[in-house]
């Protein structure tokens, strides 16, 4: 990256929506966030430009469109059909859409490598890896970029992309790796409720008359595919406040698209009741046309209803399609009871049995109650804002709403509502909703305002590793029938271990097969704060330790013999852009290797 960069860039590579935003470097101290319009196709042969980039593919029939059809300021043949032009043509034809690339990329059950979107379409629809389809996405928001900016291409800019802060190291590794494939290799990693965290920080100006020391602000982001929750807390350092990521929660795939779908299932309802049975292919179709009905309700208060109309095959409609309408009332009742309804701060999310075969599709969340999730969250980090578990739940005293959910007051207002019932039973001050949030832009924002914060300026969010990790080490023993040798866990990166920093383990001694085939196994725990690198876990909890998918690798052999066991000293490296590496350097000087939490299908690891 060129040392005179003139921009701090971030991007937001949302479910549903990506964001392009910027930071004058030249400008003065209070450098001002702007938005880039993106230039994309609106329809065939029409471009225009709008804040968005709908995060959407569209795979078109060799006839479906004409040369001239495509066209971009940047290039006449662009490698994908994507933004609003593929979610146009895909509300008409939902089998060669593909949507929600960004969950498929932490889905542990799929090789994210493997063209296997759109899910369901037919043998003539192409299909694509969703790593290929977020890498195109970063190839549109890139040449958008070098079209309004020829003078300082996107590769010379500090650049951070955003993620879920529930991310685990693969999902982190692949939004890497498309950056990389498209030449942005240079961009570093930021989660989302810090992102949107630092946009309020930069767009309200006043922040510090609105928070103080001893303040939890309780993040919640509940975007198109995604729920994430975080509590930062607010201390002082040297007379200034100072703010650290102290908590996060799981990876809950329930979200702004759950909402459409279930609006979509009220009005497939209703529609059956008229006797007119959907397929599933119509099921998609109504479910992107509950999806723009719901924005146009949520834009326009005046509004009480609007048409939604779904493709049909028969010829004995008139037009072809099946018409209904999407009601206030429908959204005030599906929306509010179904996903933030009221409950008690002991509710957990139900787990329900699952059929033996399905479909292959996201491990959605099997609750919707998003209050539900949050209730579990603060219960579980019970002892993350004071070092104890006197505390029944982890008590905020201030939240950040972000995401376009929270664009419907109604729901902002009821989970808060919600929220502060649980602080007042348990005797607690009720919880300030912070103003002056951005809901639709705040992370693209943030995630430039983080770039500038990086040159020195600003203030800087303390977050480090969300989790603290481990890997498992296999007692040696005698073989006992039907007992599998003692496992014990090994903590190899702490709670909060900064990006930059690696770290040695205390010497102890272990040895490492090369040269056959071995597996690692590895944990991680969002609620063991105080392990320190070295400790050695015989014994944890159920529910401390949550176990990662393993890494089957062949170990390079180096200078030793395959089949050996090397004795080696392990150390981990915590990178810029949020992965963890895990060394292994043999004690006498001969070999070291790299494994990285980071890999899912087709792992490897190195000599170095």
């Amino acid at each position: 990256m060129s040392t005179s960069a003139h921009y701090a860039v971030g991007i937001d590579l949302g479910t549903t929506n990506s964001v392009l935003s910027y930071v004058d470097l030249q400008e003065a101290e209070q450098a001002a966030l702007h938005v880039l319009p993106i230039p994309q196709l609106f329809a065939p042969g029409v471009v225009d430009s709008k804040p968005q980039l709908p995060s959407f593919l569209y795979q078109a029939h060799a006839a479906e469109l004409a040369p001239g059809d495509r066209v971009l300021p940047w290039t006449a043949q662009p490698p994908a059909l994507v933004g609003e032009i593929a979610r146009h043509l895909g509300a008409k034809s939902s089998l060669r859409l593909v949507s929600s690339a960004k969950s498929w990329l932490c889905h542990a059950g799929v090789d994210c490598r493997s063209a296997i979107l759109p899910l369901q379409a037919p043998e003539e629809v192409a299909r694509i890896s969703p790593l290929q389809t977020a890498m195109h996405y970063l190839e549109h928001l890139r040449d958008a970029w070098n079209a309004a900016f020829p003078a300082a291409p996107l590769t010379g800019q500090p650049l951070t992309i955003t993620v879920p802060a529930s991310f685990d190291p693969a999902a982190r590794e692949l939004t890497v790796e498309a950056a990389r494939s498209v030449g942005l290799g240079h961009a570093v990693l930021l989660e989302e409720p810090q992102a949107a965290l630092y946009s309020w920080i930069q767009t309200c100006g006043d922040w510090r008359d609105q928070v103080g020391v001893g303040d939890v602000i309780l993040v919640v982001d509940v975007g198109g595919g995604t729920t994430d929750l975080s509590l930062i807390a607010v201390s002082e350092e040297d007379g200034n406040l100072v703010l650290q990521r102290i908590a996060i929660g799981d990876h809950i795939l329930l979200g702004g698209d759950n909402m459409d779908l279930a609006l979509a299932y009220t009005l497939k309802t209703r529609l059956e009741a008229e006797g007119r049975r959907l397929e599933n292919w119509q099921v998609q179709a109504l479910t992107h046309g509950c999806r723009d009905a719901k924005e146009k309700l949520l834009a326009d208060a005046d509004l009480n209803e609007v048409p939604v109309v779904v493709p049909n095959r028969g010829s004995q409609l008139i037009g072809g399609i099946l018409r209904t309408a999407l009601t206030r009332a429908d959204l005030d009742r599906v929306l509010l009871d179904g996903f933030f309804p009221y409950l008690p701060i002991d509710q957990r999310p139900m787990a329900q049995t699952r059929a033996g075969l399905t479909t292959l599709s996201l491990p959605y969340a099997q609750d919707a109650r998003i209050t539900c999730h949050l209730a579990a969250f603060l219960s579980r980090q019970s002892g993350a804002t004071d070092g104890s578990t006197a505390q029944t739940f982890a008590r905020p005293s201030a939240v950040l709403l972000n995401g376009g959910v929270f664009k419907a007051g109604m729901l902002a207002e009821r989970l808060l509502d919600v929220l502060n019932r649980w602080l007042q039973a348990d005797g607690a001050a009720e919880a300030r909703l912070l103003r002056g949030a951005d809901l639709d832009l705040a992370v693209a924002r943030g995630a430039a305002y983080y770039g500038y914060v990086r040159l020195g300026h600003g203030v800087r969010i303390r977050g480090g590793t969300a989790a603290a990790y481990y890997v498992g080490v296999e007692s040696a023993m005698p073989a006992v029938p039907g007992f599998a040798p003692p496992l014990q866990a090994l903590c190899i990166a702490p709670f909060g271990m900064e990006e930059g920093d690696s770290a040695a383990l205390p010497p102890y001694e272990f040895g490492l097969v090369v040269g056959e085939p071995v597996r690692f196994r590895f944990f991680a725990s969002t609620t063991r704060r105080d392990d320190a690198v070295g400790a050695l876990l015989e014994h944890w909890a159920a529910g401390e330790l949550e176990e990662l998918d393993e890494i089957a690798v062949t170990l390079p052999v180096g200078q030793h013999r395959a089949g050996e066991v090397v004795p080696v000293n392990l150390a981990a490296t915590y990178t810029e852009v949020g992965t963890l590496q895990m060394d292994a350097i043999a004690t006498g000087g001969a070999g070291r290797w790299k494994v990285e939490l980071s890999v899912r299908q087709q792992d490897t690891a190195a000599p170095v």
